[in-house]
């Protein structure tokens, strides 16, 4: 999908100097990244993390998908929006953010939920999608979209003072329904359970560098592995997620 690559302009080699002297990136990777189209679902906690740090990067295209808009209670996790944005559609607050600190990226803007159909439509041409939602079935809806068009599907979620990710829809790798073969009966909100702002933060950011080894082909990848935060006791732990012969979703049998 990265056809159509163009050259570095001397600003953007100027913006991008930290990355052009690391060596699993230099200017043929830079170059990958302003190729590349990646679809966020979600502009609030995490997705902030993740349009911040994916266009911070010169990820050339990036596709925005909330229906909501921006309340006060969401400022104390979702820092790409701000009080002057207050009552404005989120994905319409992030534009603005991304286009002011990075006027290089070009964004679309989505305001409607995220389905398997309007997943299709939006997700055509993308290298892969990233989820910053909180919704299981938004997440299905991900993974299918992901299955149909074979790109992959950048998982992340947070409850509380614990977060968890991993890199699903890959070639013989697990999908989203490997492990969680149907969402859970009952499940506490954000605002019931409540969350430590700097959680999705982190394990955003985290999506964003997995996002951009998968474009760069960056090896190890998660693929086959769920990595899960703990703040309370700033810990990592990973935990084997195998390919689900009997998944309805990606089984082949």
């Amino acid at each position: 999908m990265m056809c159509g690559m163009s050259r570095l302009t001397d600003r953007e080699r100027e913006r991008y100097a930290r990355h052009l002297s690391l060596p699993p990136i230099g200017e043929d990777g830079q170059e990958r990244l302003k190729a590349a189209r990646v679809l966020i679902v979600g502009l609030g906690g995490l997705g902030s993390s993740i349009a911040l740090h994916l266009a911070a990067a010169g990820v050339g295209r990036l596709a925005l998908v909330d229906p909501d808009v921006v309340t006060l209670s969401n400022l104390q996790r979702q820092v790409i929006h701000g009080e002057a944005t207050l009552g404005e559609a989120k994905v319409e607050s992030a534009r603005s953010r991304l286009h002011d600190l990075n006027d290089g990226v070009s964004v679309e803007a989505f305001r409607e939920p995220f389905t398997v159909g309007s997943g299709r439509r939006i997700a055509a041409g993308c290298d892969l999608i990233v989820d910053g939602t909180d919704s299981f079935e938004t997440r299905y809806a991900m993974n299918d979209v992901c299955l149909d068009l074979g790109i992959p599907y950048v998982y992340g979620a947070v409850f509380q003072l614990e977060g968890q990710m991993s890199l699903f829809c890959t070639k013989d790798g697990p999908c989203y329904r490997c492990l969680f073969p149907e969402p859970p009966s009952s499940v506490p909100t954000a605002e019931e359970a409540g969350i430590l702002g700097a959680v999705p933060g982190t394990i955003g950011a985290l999506q964003a560098i997995e996002a951009i080894k998968w474009i760069l082909g960056i090896e190890p990848c998660l693929i086959g592995r769920l990595l899960v935060f703990d703040a309370q006791a700033m810990r990592f732990e990973e935990i084997a997620v195998a390919v689900n012969p009997a998944c309805p979703s990606c089984s082949q049998a």
